[in-house]
């Protein structure tokens, strides 16, 4: 005989803590399960484990989809500023960080332990170390099955997120549930994860390893100035997850490693004022001594500035200002913070998360074909759209 409720949320991260609280809020009564022996891993180690919970600056435009206006309606109905007066509520202290960023100043559990209370307060219950199994339509909703009975439920939640970070129990159960009920998948793929180059590329690569810059690493129109961090492996650093979303296969990115400056412009103007500089310690005004040396030693070495042309002079400068270099791939879901693609928005409804196809069923979080930019995006449209699904689930 199976255990019954109204609405049963698979997953107890973000977005599925999210969606049973405000179902519970409604009267509704809740069970969330998941197979870990832990509720929302991802939010304890994110942020150096502080949490970067949500950004000032959410819009829709920091988002990646097949349909790039699916977010909208979720994102505008509960804000990056909802969520903020829920912390501040809850006497959560924080800061904001560079870029909008929002950080607990204690550690990433307090947001947890907030989600974990409200659930409480709202009636519903969590059952850890249940791995949920085949989902069954029923007339008046669903059955899943577990290891620990089947469970039956008017309404069905998936908040069970992609494929990245395995290790802390990332699985396609969510793309499973989806095409059972007629749902298309966008092919998922790592996002917000470092690149990795083949053997003749990683050499001077990896001999700088450890070596931090600011850059401005872009692929195609799209582009990001944040820091850029130099690996055993490749590439790694804000700007580089940031671009990797953007990234495909076979594509180069161009980094200026001098971040906006004109390398040229400035180097032609030492020439005037100081001949005798050497071109290697010329440009340790832009960039890190360790590459610029290795810049002086692709190009002209330890020349005197006087001794280069214009013509020379641009040659280097191209070498900082517009590294053109393709990546032969990334580190994987290994690393990936996030994924990009998912369930297809076309099959779901903006208003509510829910399944057009199949009502009662709804897909939450990241396993939907919604990708923020890094900085505390993907956590609000975990709020936003465990929310959205939360009001009417």
């Amino acid at each position: 005989m199976s255990r019954s409720t109204d609405v049963l949320v698979i997953g107890a991260g973000a977005a599925g803590l999210m969606c049973g609280i405000e179902a519970g809020r409604r009267g509704r009564r809740v069970r969330v399960i998941d197979h870990a022996a832990k509720p929302a891993e991802k939010i304890r180690i994110s942020g150096g484990g502080r949490c970067n919970f949500t950004n000032l600056n959410v819009s829709p435009k920091q988002f990646l989809s097949d349909n790039p206006h699916f977010c909208v309606s979720a994102l505008k109905r509960f804000t990056q500023r909802d969520f903020t007066a829920r912390i501040e509520a809850r006497g959560i202290a924080y800061h904001e960080k560079a870029l909008g960023q929002l950080f607990c100043d204690g550690s990433a559990t307090q947001i947890i332990d907030m989600l974990l209370d409200d659930l409480k307060a709202a009636g519903g219950e969590l059952e850890l170390g249940v791995e949920p199994g085949v989902v069954t339509r029923t007339s008046d909703g669903f059955v899943v099955e577990t290891q620990v009975g089947p469970i039956a439920c008017a309404s069905l939640v998936i908040a069970t997120g992609g494929k990245s970070i395995p290790k802390m129990g990332a699985s396609g159960y969510a793309y499973e549930v989806a095409k059972q009920f007629g749902l298309k998948i966008i092919e998922p793929r790592p996002a917000l994860v470092p690149f990795t180059l083949g053997e003749e590329k990683l050499k001077p690569v990896a001999e700088l390893a450890g070596v931090s810059v600011e850059a401005r690493v872009s692929c195609g129109k799209t582009a990001f100035d944040e820091g850029m961090l130099f690996t055993h492996r490749g590439l790694s650093g804000p700007s580089i997850l940031q671009i990797s979303s953007y990234w495909r296969e076979g594509e180069a990115i161009v980094i200026d490693l001098a971040r906006g400056r004109d390398v040229f412009e400035e180097l032609r103007k030492e020439r005037v004022e100081r001949p005798k500089l050497q071109l290697d310690n010329a440009l340790t005004h832009f960039v890190p001594k360790r590459l610029a040396d290795q810049i002086a030693a692709r190009t002209y070495q330890a020349a005197r500035l006087a001794d280069l042309s214009d013509a020379k002079l641009r040659e280097v400068a191209a070498a900082v200002n517009a590294w053109r270099i393709a990546p032969d791939g990334t580190e994987g879901w290994r690393t990936a913070e996030v994924t990009i693609g998912g369930v297809d928005t076309n099959g779901l409804s903006s208003q509510t998360m829910e399944a057009k196809g199949a009502p009662g069923l709804y897909f939450v979080g990241e396993c939907v074909d919604v990708t923020g930019w890094l900085g505390g995006y993907n956590f609000q449209w975990a709020w936003s759209s465990g929310w959205a699904a939360g009001q009417v689930a």
